[in-house]
């Protein structure tokens, strides 16, 4: 009996999703109840929080600040160095926050899979995700390069065909990771879902479409955001 109990609840932890992918994504599916995701949510909620104050704190996408840094005093600059890395903090945290429940909802409505499941599903995306952020690190600190021109992503082929910030940022926000998430996403959903695959598949595609133009956007006024706080 304790057996059957625990076949029908499925207990997340991390990396077990991308290590077993395929007996982890049967077991979810089969399970009546899903234990420990809000444990896993706050986890990777302070970690894309350390992730991104440490970017900071290096100085990546500061480079509005350090434009401004010979007009400001010495006391001045220090504190803006320090409201950034906040900034970032808070944006890594709301980051975090978005990636994991926003997609949930979406998929959803779309195939009526249960909404904690989809949870778990994100988490493994988030931990993709910021297994991404964290090679930009050395990426712009030994080689200069932007998080858009990273070569795992199509932001440098861009570059080459056109100077367009904002065509650059999207297709740089288009990277092998995020090709392996929308695969990782949209085969768990066609496979444990009622829904058409093909339908699947291109709102999957369609929803993270949508998540490159927001994302290509927000690059796009970063710059005039923080010269507007720091200038």
């Amino acid at each position: 009996m304790q057996k059957d109990c625990d076949e029908m609840t499925y207990y997340a932890r991390l990396f077990r999703m991308i290590s077993q992918t395929k007996d982890e994504s049967f077991r979810l599916n089969k399970a009546e109840e899903v234990k420990g995701i809000w444990k896993i949510t706050v986890i990777l909620s302070l970690v894309s929080m350390v992730i991104y104050g440490i970017m900071a704190f290096l100085g990546v996408g500061s480079e509005e600040i350090s434009k401004n840094g010979l007009l400001l005093s010495s006391a001045d600059f220090e504190a803006s160095k320090l409201w950034f890395v906040l900034g970032r903090m808070f944006y890594g945290l709301l980051f975090a926050a978005i990636v994991i429940f926003l997609p949930s909802l979406l998929f959803y409505l779309l195939t009526g899979v249960p909404y904690k499941k989809l949870v778990v599903i994100q988490h493994t995306a988030l931990i993709v995700v910021l297994v991404e952020r964290l090679l930009w690190i050395p990426l712009a600190l030994f080689a200069g390069l932007s998080w858009y021109v990273s070569p795992l992503s199509f932001g440098i082929i861009a570059s080459y065909i056109t100077s367009i910030p904002w065509f650059v940022y999207f297709f740089g926000a288009i990277s092998l990771f995020q090709l392996w998430i929308i695969y990782f996403q949209a085969n768990f959903l066609a496979k444990y879902s009622d829904v058409r695959s093909r339908f699947v598949w291109l709102n999957v595609i369609l929803i993270h479409f949508l998540g490159w133009v927001i994302a290509s956007v927000i690059a796009n006024v970063d710059s005039y955001i923080i010269s507007g706080w720091f200038g």
